[in-house]
């Protein structure tokens, strides 16, 4: 599977990653990292062909304006191990987004995950997950509440992130209007 995504910005990724840090380091919860550049997913896919998926979310991203993206407050997906984010709100801009990354990737999915689609999707940059119990919840975020999450976060790229063993690294990032494409360094 592959995850497409829009990468943070630097003082986002500073500040979100120090944050993770202080988890790990307070409670022992650290597979977040797993995923080392904070982002934001739009699709989760399996693909046929990734030179098409690369082309076809370059040729997205070139015709995109960037744009503000908000987060505010906190949120959990609840379960046995309980995923704690920071919601980004969603947008005209970044609904619109969204929606063109599921009709010019749909052809080449041969799978997506159920929370993709556009009734479901809550973008988010998470905090914790797969580590997490319901015992660490409340300790996790009465710590967390300590302080705000309001961020204005520029979307100015997509990001393709593919696993490599237990690590999610970019495959390659696609720059948003009059930026090239890079690849991601081996």
């Amino acid at each position: 599977m592959l995850a497409i995504t829009s990468l943070l910005s630097a003082p986002h990724v500073l500040r979100i990653n120090a944050i993770i840090k202080r988890l790990e380091e307070k409670f022992g919860i650290d597979d977040v990292q797993a995923t080392l550049d904070p982002h934001l997913t739009y699709q989760l896919a399996g693909v046929k062909k990734l030179s098409s998926l690369k082309k076809v979310l370059a040729d997205v991203a070139a015709t995109t304006e960037p744009f503000p993206a908000y987060t505010t407050g906190l949120g959990v997906f609840p379960g046995a191990q309980p995923v704690i984010y920071v919601p980004v709100l969603r947008s005209d801009a970044l609904n619109a987004l969204h929606q063109r990354i599921l009709k010019a990737t749909a052809p080449l999915c041969l799978r997506t995950d159920k929370f993709s689609g556009p009734d479901c999707w809550l973008p988010h940059i998470s905090l914790a997950l797969h580590d997490t119990t319901p015992d660490l919840l409340g300790p996790v975020l009465s710590y967390l509440n300590q302080e705000t999450y309001n961020l204005r976060i520029i979307i100015d790229n997509l990001a393709l992130l593919r696993q490599d063993g237990e690590l999610f690294v970019q495959e390659e990032v696609f720059h948003m209007k009059s930026h090239k494409s890079v690849p991601a360094a081996r």
